[in-house]
């Protein structure tokens, strides 16, 4: 069985984690050790109690998320934070948490592999972060309300539902975009129309981009946070089992969102 520092390395280097901007409590890569090596390998979009149990029962040693432990910052160590903490220990369960370095991986990312399921092929960056395109985008000729229904495929599949702003009957997607997680933003629209993009798919959004979006003449597909950052951790894990010959196991748990 791998030592965990080797895997770790491994995924640091193949995610570019030290070259990759994000939010400072990301903190992308090796969140929590384990003295084990590891045999067993679980995925899972987030580090909560649920999934933490799930791994530790299932006999997992190491778990890799897309959200890690720290998202709201410095908290004392007490209730949900605590149990974490607590069952990832005692449980002898390694965490590692890749955040927008998975989201735009040229192959085992978030967007790319989305655009792949709902049929579209990616021809340029979206999503600009920093020094980083996050998301993707394309040329199309696809009927809007068929990129709608795939999209609610997907939503379905993952424990959600997807909702979308109004199309005009017979509407045409030819330009597209995909932001997963909560990808709508002033930022992604202005992007959006900037570059003529005509639909946008996204994990989710706040009210109002829903108005300026169709003030603008974008097509927002929202198709759940949850479902559109399932595919990351799943490919992730995927590919750390054929290189280091681990078996592995997605834990699903939907929020809804």
């Amino acid at each position: 069985m791998p030592a965990l520092s080797e895997i770790a390395q491994y995924l640091d280097d193949l995610l570019r984690v030290a070259e990759i901007p994000d939010y400072p409590s990301a903190l992308n890569g090796l969140q929590v050790e384990t003295a084990d090596d590891i045999g067993r390998i679980a995925a899972a979009v987030d580090a909560r109690e649920r999934t933490i149990r799930d791994a530790v029962s299932g006999g997992a040693n190491l778990l890799l998320v897309h959200h890690g432990l720290f998202w709201s910052g410095l908290e004392p160590l007490r209730g949900p934070a605590f149990r974490r903490v607590q069952s990832l220990v005692t449980g002898r369960l390694a965490l590692y948490s890749a955040h927008l370095p998975l989201d735009a991986h040229p192959t085992l990312g978030n967007n790319v592999l989305l655009a792949k399921e709902l049929g579209l092929t990616p021809a340029f960056g979206f999503a600009r972060y920093q020094t980083l395109d996050i998301g993707v985008g394309g040329e199309s000729n696809t009927p809007t309300a068929d990129v709608i229904a795939r999209a609610a495929s997907i939503a379905s599949r993952y424990g959600g539902m997807v909702r979308h702003t109004t199309c005009e009957p017979g509407r045409i997607t030819k330009r597209w975009a995909v932001c997963t997680g909560a990808g709508a933003s002033r930022e992604t629209i202005t992007e959006a129309a900037a570059r003529h993009v005509d639909t946008l798919i996204v994990g989710e959004g706040p009210h109002w981009t829903a108005i300026d979006a169709e003030e603008l003449g974008i097509a927002i597909v929202y198709a759940g946070h949850y479902a559109t950052e399932t595919f990351g951790v799943r490919a992730l894990a995927e590919h750390v089992s054929s290189t280091f010959g681990i078996p592995w196991t997605f834990l699903h748990a939907p929020t809804g969102l």
